[in-house]
């Protein structure tokens, strides 16, 4: 959650956040507001899931609702992993993840045919609180492997500071945070960690949920934020807007072209072009090739169901979206997140456009 200084709440689990949106969904996005426009027919959208990009989606709607009355948003940052089931129970109006659904959650889907729209893009920080240390320590990702595993469990480990010389490693025991629930952003890094150690693809995998070898568990990027900055030794993963907004020292990792990269806007995006997004916007892009790619980075989706049951929530919601992904990314770079490539959002626009109530498009 985000306080009125736009500070990340730690502490505390992110909980519903509710937002007037003013305008009309049956509008443009960005149109002046006319008379017509302000008679329109009020709105309330749901929807639910990811923490990772809840903070640049909170300042997003702040933003829209300057211009657009009469809708509401109703989002609860509770995980992807609910984010996906809530989606797909058809409880609610657009989902949350920072995981691409499956082909069997997509078959399981009760509403039919669900798009995913990527929102945004961005880096996760490996944050730690060793008092004295300094910020961007250099963590090898085997290493990172192994502290996850157990393995390694003192901050003045030979292979700690073998990456470190000068600087002076408490004997400190390290504590694991991680998430509890389901999470994209425990996704993002499990896959990772399996993609740079075979031990660790064996005994543990990947997914937004896993049989933790070690350590303590939270609900949501905040909780394990507010984890790390409480307790010392502790080391955790967040959506980097997390760790910069609570002052959290992050790691340099290791790359897949041997170098050491700090995550970053700009790392994020060039893990992202070191892909090619394939037609269904489904792809992970850990441990990206290039010198300049941060290897622990992913995008977030939107979930919303091709065939709207309702003309006048699908409308609005096909507008916002659209809004987000264009006018909205110029939010991002404030809030620690890249900007979507515009070849990626002229592609999203049409997978808009073919949203539809009864056959007919939604988004003009």
């Amino acid at each position: 959650m985000i306080n009125k200084k736009g500070k990340v709440l730690t502490g505390v689990i992110a909980g519903a956040l509710v937002l007037a949106l003013v305008g009309c969904g049956t509008t443009t996005p960005g149109a002046p507001k006319t008379p017509a426009n302000e008679a329109a027919q009020a709105v309330t959208l749901t929807g639910a899931g990811s923490t990772f990009m809840q903070p640049l989606l909170t300042q997003q709607i702040a933003d829209y609702s300057k211009q657009h009355p009469n809708i509401t948003v109703n989002y609860q940052g509770v995980g992807s992993g609910a984010g996906i089931k809530q989606v797909s129970d058809n409880l609610i109006n657009f989902g949350g993840t920072d995981a691409f659904m499956t082909d069997d959650q997509l078959a399981a889907a009760k509403g039919g045919k669900i798009l995913q729209i990527p929102m945004t893009l961005g880096a996760e920080a490996i944050s730690y609180n060793i008092p004295n240390a300094p910020n961007e320590l250099k963590i090898a990702p085997t290493t990172l492997a192994d502290i996850y595993l157990g393995k390694i469990t003192n901050w003045n480990d030979s292979r700690i500071a073998a990456d470190n010389p000068g600087v002076t490693l408490p004997n400190l025991k390290i504590t694991v945070a991680h998430r509890s629930d389901g999470s994209g952003t425990t996704s993002i890094f499990t896959h990772f960690l399996s993609a740079i150690s075979p031990e660790w693809d064996s005994k543990v995998g990947k997914g937004t949920s896993v049989n933790w070898p070690v350590g303590i568990g939270a609900k949501g990027n905040a909780s394990v934020a507010g984890i790390v900055q409480q307790t010392p030794g502790t080391i955790g993963y967040v959506e980097l807007a997390y760790a910069l907004q609570n002052n959290l020292p992050h790691a340099l990792i290791k790359n897949k072209d041997g170098k050491w990269v700090a995550p970053s806007l700009d790392s994020a995006s060039a893990a992202a072009a070191a892909f090619q997004v394939p037609d269904d916007m489904r792809v992970n892009i850990v441990n990206a090739p290039g010198a300049t790619a941060y290897p622990i980075a992913g995008f977030s989706w939107a979930l919303i169901y091709q065939q709207q049951s309702d003309k006048a929530k699908g409308t609005a919601l096909v507008n916002f979206l659209n809004w987000a992904i264009h006018d909205g990314q110029k939010l991002a770079p404030s809030m620690q997140y890249a900007p979507l490539p515009s070849n990626l959002v002229s592609r999203e626009e049409a997978m808009l456009k073919s949203v539809t109530y009864q056959g007919q498009p939604l988004l003009k």
